[in-house]
């Protein structure tokens, strides 16, 4: 578990035990006793709570909508504690924990934000505890993924280099990544390279446990795809946003077009410029997920 700050711009530290004792951080974003439906933001496989800074900023200091924004930091990453047994860094493990840690929070139903993982992990959510979830917002996921988006995965977990500086970490980024993500400026990049890897004095440092690489270690070209359609189902009766990136290679149009199709009133965003997946930096996507949080919560109270 690393970094010692107890608070940051607009949030503070929450940490919590799981069920196992493992010790796990959030960041908590807004006032507790906000009026609007909380919101939890759960990221992508390295990813951290830095990842949806931006966005939670937007929703938890939205002047008509203020809410309590949780960003979790699954167990391995961030500033939650390196399990002992890399058998536990597992969707149904990491949705387990996602519900102690609202359980501790105090929150007993929220709309969730979920980047790739993220969004599996929403899923799983809903078949596992029905009623926690108010409105999911998937980015770019799917119940199908796409085989090539997670053999690119599994060519950077735990190989991501040791850049000296933040530059150089944001140009070794733009190398691996540009050709998915030609819409990014260079303040991008920098931003990029920022939500990725843990600054140690200056220093990027790679900000999850290097075990994760044995999450994606077996995959091949030839690894049949888990079917998750059964789990997308269990939010029929959920608004659900879907945001894909113009260029990923984990959630295909095809995939896409048929969830919209399966879950009448779907909101589709299709992001241009980017891939997988897409970042939490424009103010207009901010915003539009901003008025979908809030037009859930009304439909709901209602």
């Amino acid at each position: 578990m690393h970094g010692t700050e107890e608070t940051g711009e607009g949030w503070r530290a929450f940490r919590y035990s799981a069920q196992d004792g493992l010790s796990l951080f959030a960041r908590d974003y807004g006032e507790r006793t906000a009026p609007g439906l909380a919101v939890v933001c759960l990221p992508g496989l390295t990813r951290s709570a830095r990842y949806f800074h931006d966005l939670a900023l937007a929703l938890s200091s939205d002047a008509e909508h203020p809410r309590r924004v949780l960003t979790f930091e699954y167990r391995g990453r961030g500033r939650s504690a390196h399990d002992p047994n890399p058998a536990n860094y597992n969707p149904i493990t990491e949705a387990g924990d996602v519900l102690a840690g609202l359980a501790a929070a105090g929150v007993a139903e929220a709309a969730v934000v979920g980047t790739s993982r993220g969004g599996i992990l929403a899923m799983i959510i809903a078949v596992m505890r029905p009623g926690v979830l108010r409105a999911v917002v998937m980015n770019d996921i799917g119940p199908t993924i796409d085989i090539a988006g997670l053999m690119r995965i599994k060519g950077y977990v735990g190989k991501m280099g040791s850049p000296k500086t933040f530059e150089e970490a944001a140009r070794m980024l733009r190398m691996a990544q540009g050709a998915s993500f030609p819409a990014l400026s260079d303040a991008d990049w920098m931003d990029f390279a920022r939500m990725t890897f843990r600054d140690e004095a200056g220093v990027p440092t790679v900000d999850y446990d290097p075990a994760l690489v044995a999450t994606v270690a077996d995959v091949s070209p030839e690894t049949p795809m888990p079917d998750l359609w059964p789990q997308f189902e269990a939010l029929k009766e959920l608004p659900v946003m879907v945001v894909r990136g113009e260029h990923s290679d984990i959630l295909s149009a095809e995939t896409a077009a048929r969830m919209a199709a399966a879950h009448p009133g779907l909101v589709l965003r299709q992001v241009p410029g980017q891939g997988h997946a897409p970042l939490f930096t424009d103010p207009a996507l901010n915003g539009e997920i901003a008025a979908f949080i809030a037009a859930a919560d009304k439909k709901t109270a209602g």
